[in-house]
């Protein structure tokens, strides 16, 4: 089996990874609570099996790419009341990622991609990767897992149409690739208010709410009906579809081949 894994590898095979074009893909999530029956580490566990994954079938058809030390912390000062929780602000969150993608390109790589598994960092990322394609005079790119797979991921659930948190989908993930760390004896209590991404809101005001205010279970959703059948079926969508995304080399499509710069 192919490595992938970018701390698993030689330098002298990344530089050589790098000079064949390969695309690192860089996971982000979030260090936060996820209700009485799962781990803080869920959003930084999730993205970084999607991306995992995918790289496996892609170096599996011989196709570059290597995938990064997952960044384990994100924008969660709204869950910062539950306990257990870790944020960054956003200037910390900008210096550290100019400060891996510039490492990435001066080791000769120019295509990177950012897979993000917390929606707390969504609107964020947008802004940060345009911040990052002129400073860095390389197109950054950036995807959330759970946006990559929005179809397979509403077609498997039953009781919501996207992920919300430490839901019904995050569980069943959970569930498919970590069972060991789910808490199944604080699964009936595990549920709470719908709610919808900021990033995705219709709302015409956006104000910022503590998520204890939200639900004070600190899951929104039912995780109650996750099954690992159906995490498995995400997890493999998700992947799947973003492998796709990468065959098609999106910076091609947008006329932004990119070029290494010192």
């Amino acid at each position: 089996m192919t490595e992938v894994q970018w701390n698993r590898l030689t330098a002298a095979e990344l530089r050589d990874l790098a000079a064949r074009d390969a695309v690192v893909l860089l996971p982000i999530g979030a260090t936060e609570q996820h209700g009485p029956h799962l781990p803080t580490g869920v959003d930084d566990l999730l993205a970084a099996e999607v991306c995992h994954r995918a790289a496996a079938v892609l170096a599996a058809e011989h196709t570059g790419v290597v995938v990064a030390p997952s960044i384990s912390t994100g924008l969660s000062e709204h869950h910062m009341a539950f306990g257990g929780t870790l944020t960054v602000s956003l200037p910390t969150l900008h210096a550290l990622l100019r400060d891996l993608c510039r490492s990435m390109i001066r080791v000769g790589f120019s295509r990177i991609l950012i897979v993000n598994g917390h929606g707390g960092n969504m609107t964020a990322l947008n802004a940060l990767t345009t911040e990052l394609t002129v400073e860095l005079s390389t197109p950054i790119a950036f995807a959330s897992y759970f946006g990559v797979g929005r179809e397979v991921v509403r077609d498997t659930l039953e009781t919501q149409d996207g992920l919300m948190h430490a839901c019904e989908g995050e569980t069943s993930m959970m569930m498919a690739a970590y069972p060991e760390l789910i808490r199944p004896g604080h699964l009936s209590e595990a549920h709470g208010p719908r709610i919808t991404l900021p990033a995705e809101s219709t709302e015409p005001v956006y104000i910022a709410v503590p998520f204890d205010r939200i639900t004070p279970s600190g899951v929104a959703g039912d995780a109650r009906v996750a099954t690992a059948e159906k995490g498995e079926r995400m997890l493999a969508g998700c992947a799947s579809t973003l492998a796709e995304i990468l065959r098609n080399d999106p910076w091609a499509q947008v006329g932004q081949r990119p070029r290494p710069v010192d």
